[in-house]
């Protein structure tokens, strides 16, 4: 009895039990099917008729789905104090060059106005010279004789001194068969010729060699090569073999040579015509500082055509401020903990140029970092010394317009195009954008095109 009216009394709730598991079971299947189709396709915002940030983001994030990338935005409206539009936003992005903003704002907080050229002391009849790190001593593209006209000129004699330097030549993660094109010469104490060697020709006319000494290690070799490069110099010598099949009738080509103490003092004695000697002592205290050009003309040529030697010794002279001992790590660890410490999010760095994929940083923070500039300098005087749309520099043939409205810094490697910067609208607002690229397979014109008709469309229509 007790047996039967316990079954009979249960039932019910087991019935009960079978349809709430059944149907708990269809829910999960239902939100399983739903999260895999979010997984295989986005869904985007739709078009909106008002033009806004709803649509900016949705602008972006349809570019992202269209080419199969991962996109990071920011923008920023100072007038707002506030990000009015973010899209992963908060995610780490490799910055190529972009980090070259980094390496613009430790200049303007541990150089000053003039770069330091060299130092030295004078002892008896001989002077002792050493460097900085400053990159523009008989620089090609940078006329600067201030240390060159100092040194040819001096009646001592001339001994050169290694200073210390703790940076390798490469940074961590440069490519390594890049060795031999002109956007990755060796960091060093002293740089000359911006440590690289330029071949050029006009039409009709023998090409020449600068400096001319690297003449003499030049050969030709009527094949092919394989990179089909002109100019192709060893891994691990400064021998240089000339291929006519891949030169043109016109050509300028800059290969970078390795650098050693050596080579500094031929190179000095071979510029200066005069004698230079390498001393092999540690360098003496109480030296005195020559001071060279501007510093707004290296920051300058840096942001705008993007010069990696010049980032990379910026770095390396910052670092001089603090310690005896130049190193471009050091600097980077200076400026994280007294400058940077206050980013959203901490970035991961460790060069001056954006060579290395190991960079990583956030869009949020570039924001940031572009507001500290600001702070640093009013616009009049920051926005030329970007990259500014249609002028001369990266961004030549984009944004182009009789009166400039875009002004930054782009950054490209392989899969990866990213643009951070200033941007005036029509309405007179200044805003603050990052626009962070990785992972693509498109073309990098396609990515540019992209970004350059959105922000574009920003400059137009954002009130």
């Amino acid at each position: 009895m007790h047996s039967e009216m316990k079954t009979h009394h249960c039932y019910p709730f087991m019935f009960i039990g079978t349809i709430m598991r059944n149907r708990i079971c269809c829910y999960l299947t239902l939100l399983l099917l739903t999260a895999a189709c979010s997984t295989a396709k986005k869904v985007l915002p739709v078009a909106t008729s008002s033009y806004g940030p709803v649509e900016i983001k949705r602008q972006v994030m349809e570019m992202e789905a269209r080419h199969q990338s991962f996109v990071g935005f920011a923008l920023y409206d100072p007038e707002l104090e506030r990000m009015v539009v973010a899209h992963n936003a908060d995610k780490y992005f490799v910055p190529a060059s972009n980090a070259k903003l980094f390496t613009f704002y430790a200049g303007l907080k541990m150089l000053g106005d003039s770069i330091p050229a060299l130092k030295y002391v004078v002892r008896g009849d001989s002077l002792l010279f050493w460097g900085t790190g400053d990159p523009t001593f008989t620089h090609m593209d940078l006329k600067n004789s201030i240390a060159y006209d100092f040194l040819k000129n001096r009646p001592e004699k001339l001994f050169y001194l290694d200073a210390p330097f703790a940076s390798r030549p490469f940074a961590t993660n440069w490519a390594w068969d890049d060795y031999n094109y002109y956007y990755q010469p060796e960091r060093n104490i002293f740089p000359i010729h911006g440590n690289v060697v330029k071949f050029a020709r006009t039409a009709g006319v023998p090409f020449t060699v600068t400096p001319a000494s690297f003449s003499q290690s030049l050969q030709t070799d009527t094949a092919r090569h394989a990179s089909q490069d002109a100019f192709v110099r060893g891994l691990r010598s400064n021998a240089v073999t000339f291929y006519p099949k891949h030169a043109g009738e016109v050509f300028a080509t800059e290969v970078p040579f390795i650098t050693s103490p050596e080579t500094v003092v031929h190179l000095l004695s071979d510029t200066l015509k005069r004698e230079v000697k390498w001393l092999k002592r540690p360098v003496p205290a109480n030296a005195t500082t020559l001071y060279g050009l501007p510093a707004d003309t290296v920051y300058k040529r840096m942001l705008q055509v993007s010069d990696n030697l010049l980032a990379e010794q910026l770095l390396a002279m910052a670092s001089g401020t603090f310690s005896d001992t130049l190193s471009v790590e050091h600097a980077i660890r200076h400026m994280l903990v007294s400058h940077l410490a206050d980013l959203p999010d901490k970035p991961v760095w460790v060069d001056g140029s954006g060579l290395s994929s190991h960079n990583m940083f956030t869009p949020r923070s570039i924001i940031a970092l572009l507001q500290k500039l600001q702070q640093e300098r009013p616009r009049e005087k920051l926005f030329p010394l970007l990259a500014v749309g249609g002028r001369p520099g990266t961004y030549r043939n984009i944004y182009k317009a009789a009166v400039p409205f875009v002004f930054g810094k782009s950054g490209s490697l392989a899969h990866v195009s990213n643009q951070s910067g200033y941007i005036i609208t029509r309405s007179g607002k200044v805003l603050l954008y990052s626009f962070m690229n990785n992972n693509f397979s498109a073309p990098g014109v396609a990515i540019r095109n992209d970004m350059e008709r959105i922000m574009t469309q920003v400059h137009a229509q954002y009130q």
